[in-house]
């Protein structure tokens, strides 16, 4: 169901939706007619502001938890303020020296990254989420160990020591001498190069005739790089800093939920990824992702870019659905933008 455009709302109903959902978001709790006729300053009385909140009701914008308790905003209710209506507020100078400090500091990017979220959850109240960037191993040594006829473990040592190993599958009739080939070969052409870059000089060799390989050697290169691609790009790296945030409240059951959504990274990695594509904050409220369905979350997620404008990862924060959102998007906003400009 798609939330009706703002502008299909009376003056009168806009003001009385959007006290509801600034209290809502404030206090967490519904908001009735007679609280809301004291802080209005519309001058209405309190049927006259049950009639709108009934109107409001039916357009599927608010919902009253209990017959007699006040109203408050559904999704539905809480995707159009978000869209039509919220006013956003520029992060503090405390905030910005906050975060700049962490972007700022001596560390590896890995640390800067997971202390910066640990910051952006800290100033949000919301458990602080980072997907870094995927982990591009840099060829510095190759080395095939047969294991069986079919098979061998490729060993990769990375241009910073680290070590990968893969047990392959190998091309029916490769002899012992085409693994030491294939090695002597990525070693000494492949050499410095990423992954990607290695695949991708390896096809050109072979469309140039430059490639001095006979076809199962050949075979053997292919597959060894092709493992450890593709392994590499289904690992990313996700950070989740401050998910003590999320226990506060009493519907503990909600928490529950929302702990074990956690758990499903794979899935939170898809979310994410999602948001990459966009040029700034993107927001996922509760059941709008079926991650969340549950648990009645909201997620706030901002793309950061490489100096050439690529994007590399993705930063954000997870809350309940009432979470501050005109104060959290700029904030959000502000952190992917402080770590483009650290990664440039």
């Amino acid at each position: 169901m798609q939330s009706p455009p703002i502008t299909d709302l009376s003056d009168r109903a806009r003001e009385v939706f959007r006290q509801i959902v600034e209290s809502y978001i404030e206090h967490g709790s519904p908001v009735g007619s007679r609280t809301l006729s004291k802080l209005s300053l519309l001058g209405l009385s309190p049927a006259s502001i049950r009639n709108v909140m009934q109107d409001l009701e039916e357009l599927g914008l608010l919902a009253a938890p209990h017959t007699s308790a006040g109203r408050l905003p559904t999704e539905l209710g809480l995707r159009l303020f978000v869209d039509g209506m919220m006013q956003t507020s520029a992060p503090t100078d405390a905030e910005r020296g906050a975060i700049e400090t962490e972007v700022g500091a001596p560390a590896s990017i890995a640390d800067i990254l997971g202390r910066t979220t640990a910051v952006l959850s800290g100033l949000s109240a919301c458990a602080g989420i980072v997907l870094v960037p995927r982990h591009e191993m840099i060829v510095r040594q190759v080395s095939f160990v047969p294991l069986a006829p079919l098979r061998a473990l490729a060993v990769l040592v990375g241009a910073d020591g680290s070590v990968e190993n893969r047990v392959i599958d190998l091309p029916p009739g490769v002899p012992p001498t085409a693994l030491i080939e294939a090695a002597n070969y990525i070693n000494a052409r492949l050499h410095g190069l990423t992954l990607a870059e290695a695949a991708l000089r390896l096809r050109e060799e072979i469309d140039t005739d430059r490639a001095q390989l006979d076809a199962l050697t050949r075979a053997l290169v292919e597959t060894g790089l092709v493992s450890w691609s593709a392994d590499g790009a289904a690992r990313p790296v996700l950070i989740v800093r401050g998910s003590a945030h999320l226990v506060a409240g009493d519907d503990l059951d909600r928490v529950r939920t929302l702990l074990d959504d956690l758990e499903g990274k794979e899935e939170l990695v898809r979310l994410l990824d999602s948001a990459s594509g966009g040029e700034a904050c993107k927001i996922f409220i509760g059941a709008e992702n079926k991650l969340f369905s549950l648990s009645g979350s909201s997620v706030i997620a901002a793309p950061y870019r490489s100096g050439t404008g690529r994007v590399i990862g993705v930063v954000g924060v997870i809350g309940p659905t009432r979470l501050n959102y005109a104060r959290v998007v700029p904030m959000v906003d502000y952190t992917a933008k402080a770590l483009s400009r650290l990664i440039a």
